[in-house]
């Protein structure tokens, strides 16, 4: 039974070749059999919890990479494992419904199936090493979820995709070299100790700086949040699910790690995750206020939340022993935002099929009629903005009398942290403004076409809109949901206690009465800036000619306006630079090697073109200078409109994969020698 970890991990690998096989000759039995899978994999880790000789197992894969593969079950490993899997299982049952209408399904279960291998392979990890390894297989493999669908907005959200995914993993490569440099090890058990007695701090800060880059991207952190608004939108319904409710949380995974072993209870960590989680927070928050798209509302509100998590993330840092609010509010809202938009982004799936759009003015008034889609988006909506009675609240009032116990502890210099509170609350605010933006829209107005318009615009498939397959699962979210808020104390507290050993946390000094008047008086601030936003902003400013309107100037666009032009004038600074290096080196450096640095020339010219050849299938003219080069758009060029040239998209993202696996195979090449 030592091994049995592996099983988890490396079935899905295994699993999704095998139905792209079966899906070559017979759809229904690939189907069945996909479904089989998640089932087994569900199946795999319950007995992680029912087998108490697998409590706290472990595994190991020796040798891979030079440092191995290292693979350990318990608390919240186990917790995120058992998440992922009844995730993945939901949403699979979901994917019978919605996958019938998108083309290329064999590909799409191969790379779903993948996908769930990696991230149960970042949460079962034993150390950073394998954390890294498997969240960077994860990033590529659920990058053919988001571009699916093969349309344009697929293909420029994954070219985003891939970007973010690629300079993050770079980044958070660079930043373990590091690490592992100061600390000799990447172990979850003994990175804590390691840390405590390295001499030189500054080179462990711009270690963990990097890695933060790399898993807080994933995450949807500011400023690397760009990916998020595109992707989910983009990505078949099911695969937005998991990217929201679970992917997402292998960032904050690896977060967590570096805050409870290399950074534990470091106060100026605990600022830095703070001010990011603060930003975080207010900006997904006012972006889902201003959206008109009903699956980008949603992306901007999984960036909201993140910022929730990172808060409390930060406020474990800083409370250090006394941190246990922080600890169970971090697990919790991890859980419970997960439970909510595995329920959000299928019911978003469910009225596409039907609308064929998310345009809040297309989809506006679908839900009238409909008491039970109303029932399964309403519950998470007011779950999410925290009404009292429901899972969202508890995580919400944790997080908040976190922030409200540093104020106490620190006593008058805490000003920062009453303007944090104040965010809190008015990030909470928003989040109830934005739930109430689409419950009224969708279930609440009339669409401003005649029914008879409607009738032959909205083409139901079928006998009914919603499949009861998909009923089942959604509503038994819905039951775990109410389950949790009603009764917190005895559902939510022992999740929390199972799992807060991870987070280095203890049990509180005594049991939190979550009805309490002061608890419920936050819930009710948020609620009334909420209305107030609602009612003042939204219902004022943003309905325009009874159209809803988004006011967000296309410059404020940080990837337009800011990443794309910086990264053209680093090209062109590029070329200007190899330019005079070809034109000067020669010279100053090579004055008496002129034949030979012009033959290492052409001989990389012509290397460059085989290469072009070998991937695009077309022929380039021989080009044995750099200044010649400029001229090819392939050189350095990132534009806004990808190009497909025998399937490559020829942009940034494409180039990032390649210099990427350059390196992948190169450090490879390194660590097996």
């Amino acid at each position: 039974m030592s091994q049995f970890l592996l099983f988890p991990v490396f079935f899905p690998f295994l699993a999704g070749p095998f139905a792209y096989w079966i899906g070559c000759w017979y759809e229904k039995a690939r189907n069945t059999f996909v479904m089989s899978a998640a089932a087994l994999e569900l199946f795999l880790v319950l007995t992680l919890w029912t087998k108490p000789e697998l409590a706290q197992a472990t595994a190991a894969v020796e040798g891979f990479c030079g440092l191995g593969i290292q693979l350990r079950a318990g608390g919240f490993h186990t917790l995120m494992a058992l998440l992922t899997a009844t995730g993945w299982m939901a949403a699979t049952v979901f994917c019978r419904e919605y996958m019938a209408h998108v083309h290329k399904q064999n590909r799409f279960y191969l790379f779903w199936l993948m996908t769930l291998g990696a991230t149960m392979g970042v949460f079962l990890s034993g150390d950073l090493f394998t954390a890294f390894l498997f969240f960077e297989i994860m990033s590529f493999t659920s990058f053919v979820l988001v571009v699916q669908t093969e349309e344009y907005p697929a293909l420029k959200a994954g070219e985003t995709y891939l970007a973010v995914a690629v300079i993050g993993g770079l980044a958070a490569l660079t930043g373990l070299f590091l690490l592992y440099h100061q600390l000799g090890t990447l172990s979850l058990d003994a990175m804590a100790a390691a840390a405590a007695g390295a001499e030189d701090r500054g080179l462990l800060w711009v270690g963990g700086l990097l890695v933060l880059v790399g898993f807080g991207a994933k995450a949807g952190a500011f400023p690397l949040h760009i990916w998020l608004p595109t992707a989910h939108p983009a990505a078949p319904a099911p695969a937005s699910a998991v990217l929201s409710g679970v992917i997402t949380k292998t960032g904050i995974y690896g977060v967590l790690v570096l805050s409870t072993t290399v950074f534990l209870h470091d106060v100026q960590w605990g600022l830095l995750l703070a001010v990011l989680g603060a930003v975080t927070m207010v900006l997904g928050a006012v972006l889902a206020v201003l959206s008109v798209d009903l699956k980008r509302t949603l992306a901007c509100s999984s960036i909201s939340q993140i910022g929730f998590i990172l808060v409390g993330t930060a406020m474990l840092c800083l409370l250090g022993d006394h941190n246990a609010l922080a600890v169970d509010g971090t697990i919790l809202h991890i859980l419970n935002h997960s439970l909510i938009k595995m329920v959000l982004f299928p019911a978003a799936g469910i009225i596409h099929l039907t609308t064929h759009s998310f345009d809040l003015n297309d989809i506006r008034g679908f839900g009238r009629g409909k008491p039970l889609l109303a029932l399964v988006m309403g519950l998470p909506m007011l779950s999410l903005a925290g009404v009292p009675g429901l899972n969202g609240y508890v995580s919400k009032t944790l997080l908040h009398e976190s922030i409200v116990e540093y104020i106490h502890l620190t006593g008058e210099g805490a000003a920062l942290f009453q303007v944090l509170e104040a965010l809190f609350l008015f990030s909470g605010g928003l989040t109830l403004a934005y739930m109430l933006k689409l419950f009224v829209c969708l279930f609440l107005e009339r669409n401003a076409l005649p029914e008879e318009v409607l009738a032959r615009k909205w083409r139901q498939e079928g006998e009914h809109y919603i499949a009861p397959a998909s009923v089942g699962g959604l509503l038994s979210y819905l039951l775990v949901m109410l389950r949790l808020g009603t009764d917190p104390g005895a559902a939510m507290d022992p999740i929390a206690a199972f799992a807060r050993d991870f987070l280095g946390g203890t049990a509180p000094a005594h049991a939190v009465d979550y009805f309490a008047a002061v608890n419920l008086e936050g819930a009710a601030v948020s609620a009334v800036i909420g209305a107030g936003v609602y009612l003042l902003v939204v219902r004022t400013l943003l309905i325009r000619q009874g159209r809803y309107v988004d006011p967000i100037p296309p410059w404020l666009d940080l990837e337009r306006g800011l990443y794309r032009p910086a990264l053209r004038v680093l090209a062109q600074a590029a070329i200007v630079l190899a330019t005079l290096a070809d034109r000067l080196a020669p010279r100053l450096l090579f004055h008496g090697l002129p034949r030979l640095f012009q033959r290492l020339r052409l001989w990389w010219a012509g290397t460059r073109d085989r290469l072009l050849l070998s991937l695009t299938g077309e022929v380039y003219s021989p080009r044995p200078t750099v200044e010649q080069a400029a001229d090819d758009f392939h050189f350095a060029r990132y534009e806004d409109e990808p190009r497909r040239l025998v399937g490559f998209t020829h942009s940034l993202a494409f180039g990032l994969l390649l210099t990427g696996l350059g390196l992948v195979f190169g450090l490879l090449f390194i660590l097996l020698h």
